[in-house]
């Protein structure tokens, strides 16, 4: 399906007054809120951290400026601490090859492992994993799992001379120390704003979590979610996911017209992988995972 012929205005109003809002939420969440009770403002600062991370994904396809340092200067405070801007940038960007998608070596995001090397690995790493695959264990483990995962790789990437990855993690030192110093003068203490990067990190984990699958055709990897509830919104209609990997210069708004506009069309490219709703999702996979750590296509050897 072609590129769809949407104008582009010089700025994206939507987008920007999100942003505004989300950081709008924020300082509410470590100020007023924090003060007044602490769980609310901790609430709210996850709420603004995960919309954040998902204005970040915006930022990283183009808006809402058409001058990327621009769009990148919007979102420099890093909310939710963890992943440097660059670096989820490149690393994302790459993931758009649908061809690699769940490629356990070339796509940065896949879940998968391959085979060899899962059976290699000790009991114990096999159990967490196992865990990582239900929604619960993603929830409570993946944040964990996947900064280590990304610290090791981008280690090994420093050592080895990449200079890229280095930038990325030293831009990330004056992005998360301009956070913390805000939160050093707020009403929030730093052990209930890290609970709350976590948890930020946590609420993505449910976008995250079904969006690929093993499948033998590129194309019939990537899920639509047909939800429109606060998730959607939280997650910018990244749950159409199939439309976003489609059009990834599509503006977030857009998204759920578009689809609508050509709805069977986008499920039989995906080849029917489609949920209702993310309610559906708890209810079949909180407990349950959806699929096998070790890629169920690749060959056992």
């Amino acid at each position: 399906m072609a590129e769809p012929k949407l104008p582009r205005p010089d700025a994206e109003w939507p987008t920007l007054a999100l942003l505004v809002a989300c950081y709008g939420i924020w300082v509410v969440a470590v100020t007023f809120a924090a003060a007044a009770w602490l769980p609310l403002g901790i609430v709210l600062a996850v709420l603004a951290i995960a919309l954040h991370s998902s204005l970040t994904h915006e930022v990283l396809h183009g808006h809402p400026f058409r001058n990327e340092t621009l769009n990148e200067a919007l979102v420099f405070p890093c909310l939710g601490l963890m992943v440097p801007y660059r670096r989820f940038r490149d690393l994302h960007l790459a993931h758009h090859e649908d061809s690699i998608l769940t490629d356990p070596y070339d796509d940065p995001e896949s879940n998968y492992m391959d085979p060899a090397v899962w059976h290699r690995l000790p009991r114990f790493i096999q159990g967490l994993l196992r865990i990582n695959n239900t929604l619960a264990g993603r929830l409570l483990l993946g944040p964990a799992i996947s900064m280590h995962a990304m610290i090791v790789a981008d280690w090994r990437a420093i050592r080895v001379g990449e200079r890229a990855v280095l930038n990325g993690w030293l831009l990330q030192v004056p992005a998360a120390g301009l956070v913390l110093a805000a939160v050093a003068l707020s009403a929030m203490p730093f052990w209930a704003y890290f609970i709350a990067a976590y948890a930020g990190f946590s609420i993505l984990k449910i976008r995250t979590f079904l969006e690929h699958r093993a499948h033998e055709r590129a194309s019939g990897r990537t899920v639509v979610i047909e939800d429109r509830g606060p998730l959607a919104l939280l997650f910018l209609n990244n749950n159409l996911h199939v439309v976003h990997h489609m059009h990834p210069k599509v503006a977030w708004y857009r998204l759920p017209r578009l689809f609508a506009e050509n709805r069977e069309r986008y499920l039989r490219r995906n080849d029917g992988y489609y949920y209702r709703s993310y309610a559906e999702i708890f209810r079949k996979h909180f407990l349950h995972a959806k699929d096998p750590v070790p890629h169920p296509l690749w060959p056992d050897r």
